[in-house]
């Protein structure tokens, strides 16, 4: 129940007093004082947040053609609610917060002498970044658009692909002082009442005071498993967050970031791309096989060629063996220690070059992985094979992009167990991390659907992708995968 403080009264001048200590006297609240139809009235406006034009044309140059007749502060109020104010997004208020925030999200305020209401009418027009290609989901075919910070922009978007009454959009706001708009966004008819309901309980339980990326109410959105497995995707894409939505899932758009998240994310989905869907079958499914093979090798090949190389060099070719044995000869390391450093070194790089403006990010990566490389090789502190290895592992680790935080971390650790205990440690933590993932239950769907469990309609569209017109013979929702412990309402 709202406090008493918070209602407006009918004094105006109490009204923008009030509004004016709650705002800090801030230079950005620009009040404009006037008379009209005899009776004293303010139109308050926040700079930067609204549309100059749109102010004038909808509200200044309608109230400037207004007769000059009496009416009382009812009747005038009547007549700008029904008649001489008419916008797309208007609102009516009797409450100072709601006022106050409304104020700083791009609306005008009008407030009328003797009346202890505010009308709101929505005229956002604060610059923003327009609707670009997307930075982090390039693409060969289909759409260059991407999503913007722009919450209201990104909602437009969706909607232009998905022309249905059973898209639904539901706006709130998170972040005790941000007031961070986000919106949740489902397919009635596809969506699951439970995962939704579960999706807006852990929402609200966001405690935070400011939100600035869809990345501060992510690990809300994430399980037991979050703290290391993606239970929570990102997107950048609007067709492709559309896609998501048509399979059941939940999407939540935040104001003030182009990536939107979706639950559930499921493992078989960072081998995914927009452009399997636009290429012929066959090629879409030796892109997904060179996918695969490229993450088990950035994966698996730095720890494995360690555990071979010093536990098992019988099981190399004698030629290759002989060649190692002569650039291992005068290293000063192990061959764990040259893979852990050559490894940290390269993060380090990779690091600077994200970090600097990008002319110079580009010449560190480049310059900076060729002058280290060749000195440390001639240096003799590492072997040139395990340079070839770290550019092959660090290489392929792009290929898959979602999951490269993880692909870093299971790379040390599959160093060190290669390093320490051969390639029985290797399969030891291999086999260990595969129960885990095998384990983990996400929103009531098996992180690792639909290869376990086992689920066989759904292997038309995973490491191998069917024709359209196979496709199109049956939709399939995440909710009725194997495994599901949540089921879709129906089909369309």
């Amino acid at each position: 129940m709202r406090d008493k403080t918070d209602l407006l009264c009918p004094a105006l001048d109490v009204n923008l007093q009030n509004i004016q200590m709650i705002t800090g006297n801030s230079s950005d609240v620009i009040i404009k004082n006037g008379v009209l139809c005899s009776n004293r009235m303010a139109v308050l406006t926040c700079e930067g947040m609204t549309s100059t034009d749109t102010l004038a044309e909808l509200i200044y140059s309608k109230l400037n053609s207004i007769s000059a007749e009496d009416f009382t502060a009812k009747d005038l109020w009547e007549r700008l609610r029904a008649e001489w104010l008419i916008a797309a997004e208007e609102h009516e208020t009797q409450y100072l917060s709601e006022l106050v925030l409304k104020l700083q999200s791009g609306f005008a305020v009008i407030l009328v002498e003797g009346i202890a209401s505010a009308i709101l009418i929505g005229i956002q027009g604060y610059k923003s970044r327009g609707v670009d290609e997307p930075s982090s989901e390039l693409n060969v075919r289909g759409s260059r658009e991407g999503f913007t910070e722009v919450i209201r922009t990104n909602m437009a978007l969706i909607r232009r692909r998905i022309k249905s009454p059973t898209l639904v959009f539901e706006m709130s706001s998170l972040g005790s002082r941000s007031n961070t708009d986000i919106c949740v966004c489902y397919i009635s008819d596809k969506a699951d009442p439970k995962l939704l309901s579960n999706v807006k309980e852990r929402l609200n339980s966001v405690n935070l005071n400011t939100i600035l990326e869809s990345g501060y109410i992510q690990p809300y959105l994430e399980g037991d498993g979050g703290w290391f497995f993606s239970e929570c995707g990102t997107c950048e894409r609007p067709d492709t967050f559309a896609a998501k939505l048509y399979e059941g899932r939940i999407g939540i758009l935040v104001d003030g970031t182009p990536f939107a998240l979706v639950v559930p994310h499921l493992f078989i989905e960072s081998f995914q791309a927009l452009d399997d869907y636009t290429q012929k079958p066959f090629y879409a499914a030796f892109i997904r096989l060179v996918r695969v093979i490229a993450y088990l090798i950035t994966l698996f090949l730095p720890g494995a060629y360690v555990a071979t190389a010093s536990y098992n060099p019988e099981m190399l070719p004698s030629s290759l063996i002989l060649n190692l044995a002569a650039a291992e000869q005068t290293a000063p390391f192990s061959l764990m220690v040259e893979c852990l450093f050559i490894h940290f070194m390269y993060e380090i790089l990779r690091e600077a070059g994200i970090r600097l403006p990008r002319p110079i990010g580009h010449a560190i990566g480049v310059v900076g992985g060729l002058v280290i490389g060749d000195i440390t090789v001639n240096a003799g502190l590492v072997g040139a094979p395990m340079v070839l290895v770290v550019a092959l592992s660090g290489l392929c680790s792009f290929v898959v992009p979602q999951n490269y935080e993880k692909i870093v971390v299971l790379r040390f650790l599959y160093i060190i167990a290669g390093g320490t205990l051969g390639l029985y440690g290797l399969a030891l933590v291999s086999g260990a991390v595969i129960v885990k993932m095998c384990a983990l239950n996400t929103y009531g769907i098996p992180y690792m659907a639909p290869i376990s469990p086992f689920s066989p309609k759904a292997w038309r569209d995973m490491l191998i992708r069917a024709n359209w017109k196979r496709l199109a013979k049956g939709d399939v929702t995440v909710q009725e995968l194997n495994g599901a412990e949540v089921r879709a309402r129906g089909k369309t």
